[in-house]
């Protein structure tokens, strides 16, 4: 250990010694200074103002401030020895019991009645009282009223604001709190990367301050200002990132597409069979305009479930082949490919068969490219593809792959973008000999505060009125455990549509039958609840049992990609009347006979993927009607965000709602790039008004300098916070 000056670099084991290096380096991946004063408390506790022992829930990890209440010593009943038993209290009327095995007396002479501390572990439960076995502690003092200074080995507790930091078992929070109290005292900061006339304009505290007060605040005040300027710092790092690459993007060279009058395009507005909405109109207008310029297009279009995207993207791509080019739609499952493939030679009709008898004069050829292509179909399609025959393509990812060549990509059209990784979409992109129009569509809608951050670099549309004709949806939560008549009465409803010609969905979290996947929960969860239903499981019950008799076809991701299709076409046909299936219908599966859709353990998804699933009914001109079927408790969180998801068919609601739920770092690419997100304290629900602050002074400070060649320190300080992988997360969400 030294008491040299420090700096971020610093070895940790230079710092605190090796084997408390080692501890924080394998469990916390903490190897630096510079990693350590950026391992921030998770929150704060205050002698006086403590933690609800009562909201404390079985299976969780937590550190409470609590104060002993009495002791007890009763000899074990399967071994030798004796069982220590201390009950803590946190002045709010809530108890734990904390367990010590074997003989350990002298943890009664130090775990005396009155004494305040810190305890941790895993909250169990036994004989219906909540517990912690063997837990680690940390005692603050010896005062009853947990008031008086904290006693000398504990001196980092002096403070009356108690930090407590995301910890390990190994490593509880206590000894991280000594560690970073080492290294404060030789720490030196780093150059403040934030310009002086920001830092001044925002009225924001240095670096130095911001970095000490975090973790040894002075006051509540002063902890304030010290997260604000730390929440800053994530926010700036991320939109300076974001408005970089929007300024590159806007230098790019792209071959303008115009409108052609007469061409394709008018052609097929004028035998669409309805009016688009004012809304798809003036997108389109928006959409038209950019496919003109001659840099490439970078447009969201999000729009909730049936607000009509595909016809948008569909006149779209019709003027860039007006154009003379190319476009690919790129789906996220064959099955949706396969829906589009049909949906849009529909609506095109004589205008997609060019070189076939009834085909109009300035007609194109649609072509679909899958995976489960035969060979000789899919040479041919290839073929149309690179002479240039095909002006809309659609595919999954195996549009991808190498020998898929287009004689002329002018637009790229991908939807449900979040489906797709950066690599795959830059694979389709790199196909056009300049860098295509790029329009990508999502049904999930996505709070300001999301779009802000995340898609900072795209222009965005929104559709928000649904088509003339589209019907309501009714949603209702079925509480089988509480109610099994409710769930018998939920069967029979759906027999009464099927019974009125209508068809219906029935919904499960998991195939059935080998390991998980994607679409695929694991098999138990980690409070010991029942596996979650299967697909392959639950259908041969149906038909046995409520739905006998009915046509029931079964639809999960594991089926070949012929049999899918043939099951999803038969269902579209009306020769099914009930599809048993896994999300694998969440996204653009399109049947307007449809109506009803039970989803079976609906407490096992997620708020958009539920509101994605139940814009599968309604589609038609009768009323849809979405029953969500759970054994969640009343009165649990599973079971309230269910009720909300009942009681609103806003998505931008519900797309809060998601989002107080989620971990922030999974929206910021956390967990799409592997590693810790880096943005620790700024909260997207919360931040608003600093995001978009933050977004105003990156945009000034981009426009004088775009690679922040004047404030080198800033750039390396974005380059540590947004790293090159994230930074390519962020650029397309």
């Amino acid at each position: 250990m030294t008491s040299e000056p420090s700096t971020v670099d610093t070895p940790l084991k230079k710092l605190v010694g090796e084997k408390t290096a080692k501890a924080l380096a394998s469990h916390l991946d903490l190897h630096t200074a510079g990693d350590l004063v950026y391992h921030f408390p998770r929150r704060y506790d205050e002698r006086g103002e403590h933690t609800d022992i009562r909201s404390l829930d079985v299976g969780e990890q937590v550190t409470v401030l609590a104060q002993v209440q009495r002791t007890a010593v009763r000899p074990m009943r399967q071994r030798r020895g004796n069982l220590l038993e201390v009950t803590v209290g946190d002045g709010s009327g809530g108890v734990l019991t904390l367990t010590f095995f074997g003989n350990q007396a002298w943890r009664e002479r130090e775990l005396r009645p009155g004494r305040w501390g810190l305890f941790a572990g895993k909250v169990t439960e036994f004989r219906g009282k909540r517990q912690l076995n063997g837990p680690e502690y940390q005692l603050l003092g010896d005062s009853t009223d947990g008031e008086a200074a904290a006693s000398e080995e504990i001196e980092e507790f002096a403070g009356a604001l108690i930090p407590v930091y995301p910890a390990a078992a190994a490593v509880p929070t206590w000894v991280i709190a000594r560690c970073v109290r080492v290294v404060l005292d030789t720490f030196t900061p780093p150059e403040d990367p934030l310009p002086a006339t920001v830092r001044a304009g925002r009225n924001l505290v240095g670096i130095g301050t911001a970095l000490r007060e975090i973790h040894r605040p002075s006051s509540k005040e002063e902890l304030y200002r010290a997260r604000r300027r730390l929440k800053w710092d994530e926010a700036f790092a991320v939109q300076l990132t974001l408005v970089q690459r929007k300024h590159r993007a806007a230098s790019w060279p792209a071959r303008p597409r115009p409108p052609k009058p007469g061409g394709l395009l008018d052609a097929f507005d004028a035998r669409l069979p309805y009016e688009l909405t004012p809304g798809q109109r003036d997108v389109g207008v928006e959409i038209a305009a950019d496919l003109a310029t001659p840099h490439p297009m970078h447009r969201l279009l999000q729009g909730e479930v049936g607000s009509g995207k595909t016809v948008v993207a569909l006149r779209a791509m019709l003027q860039v082949v007006d154009a003379g080019g190319q476009a690919a739609l790129l789906a996220p499952t064959e099955v949706l490919a396969a829906q589009h493939y049909r949906g849009m030679l529909d609506l095109l009709g004589p205008l997609a068969m060019a070189g076939e008898l009834g085909g109009a004069d300035d007609a194109t050829r649609v072509e679909l490219v899958t995976g489960s292509l035969g060979a000789a179909a899919r040479r041919r399609a290839l073929t149309e593809v690179a002479e240039g025959r095909a002006g809309i393509v659609l595919g999954t990812h195996a549009l991808l792959y190498e020998g898929v060549d287009f004689a002329d990509l002018g637009l790229v059209v991908v939807d449900e973008q979040h489906r797709f990784g950066v690599e795959q979409r830059d694979a389709l992109r790199s196909k056009a000999d300049q860098p295509p129009h790029v329009l990508v569509m999502t049904a999930t809608p996505i709070p300001r505060t999301v779009a802000m951050t995340v898609y900072g670099d795209l222009e965005t549309s929104t559709l928000s009125q649904l088509p003339q004709g589209r019907s309501p949806i009714a949603s209702h939560v079925v509480p089988a455990a509480e109610k099994p008549a409710f769930l018998d009465r939920a069967w029979r409803r759906l027999r009464e549509e099927v019974a009125a010609g209508h068809q219906a969905y029935v919904v499960c979290p998991r195939i059935g039958e080998g390991p998980a996947s994607e679409e695929e929960p694991p098999r138990e969860d980690d409070n010991g609840r029942r596996p979650p239903l299967a697909v392959t499981e639950v259908a041969p019950l149906l038909a046995e049992g409520p739905l006998h008799g009915l046509r029931i076809g079964v639809l999960h991701g594991k089926l070949p990609a012929d049999e899918k299709d043939a099951v999803m076409r038969s269902f579209a046909d009306g020769d099914l009347d009930v599809l048993v299936a896994t999300t694998v219908v969440e996204v653009g599966v399109n049947v307007p006979n449809a109506t009803v859709m039970i989803v079976l353990d609906a407490d096992r998804f997620g708020v958009s993927q539920l509101h994605q699933l139940r814009g599968r009914v309604g589609r038609g001109t009768a009323p849809g009607l979405c029953l969500l079927v759970t054994e969640a408790a009343e009165g649990s969180s599973a079971r309230e965000r269910l009720d909300a998801v009942a009681s609103t068919t806003d998505g931008f609601k519900l797309a809060e709602l998601d989002l107080e739920q989620r971990r922030e770092g999974d929206v910021l690419g956390a967990t799409q790039s592997g590693r810790r997100s880096h943005l620790r304290l700024l909260s997207l629900l919360r931040d608003t008004d600093l995001i978009r602050d933050a977004r105003a002074e990156a945009i000034a400070l981009v426009e004088e300098d775009p690679e922040l060649d004047r404030h080198p320190a800033l750039a390396a300080s974005v380059a540590a916070l947004v790293d090159e992988e994230r930074a390519e997360y962020l650029e397309k969400g």
